[in-house]
């Protein structure tokens, strides 16, 4: 699976005008599943997610996780994070996983968050969403899981 991860001030999704989503200090989670992955690669995504000590200790040097800091985890589906824009100059997607792959494994990261953490919100899988956030550090974390 291919992240983004984004430490936020606070963050929301909206569909047609509606909040779908939404936390306030926390972590973004932007979420691509590839053809191999299977829900054992989600819940090592999940995992590492909750894991990573991304969030200022009282020293001001990152060594708290996000449950360390009691902060929300917004979950987004973007399939753009398999971009190959290696020939010319529209990127192709064929590395994202077919789409009902793509939604069941973007389900079971929602799921396997939930079960982990006390707040999770959601984007909309496949829906034209409207994503706004206040980075926070600016802290942006590249993830691939295998």
């Amino acid at each position: 699976m291919i992240a983004l991860l984004q430490r936020v001030a606070h963050a929301r999704v909206e569909v047609a005008g509606e909040l779908v989503g939404a936390i306030d200090h926390g972590l973004l989670l932007f979420v691509c599943a590839e053809p191999t992955d299977t829900e054992a690669t989600a819940d090592r995504l999940v995992a590492k997610v909750l894991k990573l000590r991304i969030f200022a200790d009282a020293a001001g040097k990152m060594n708290l996780d996000l449950g360390e800091v009691a902060g929300g985890l917004l979950v987004v589906s973007q399939f753009t994070l398999a971009a190959d824009t290696s020939g010319g100059n529209r990127p192709g997607f064929s590395a994202a996983a077919p789409a009902e792959l793509g939604r069941r494994l973007y389900e079971r990261v929602i799921a396997t968050a939930a079960r982990l953490h006390p707040r999770v919100a959601t984007g909309r899988y496949g829906a034209d969403m409207k994503v706004s956030l206040v980075n926070d550090g600016p802290v942006t974390i590249p993830l691939t899981v295998r």
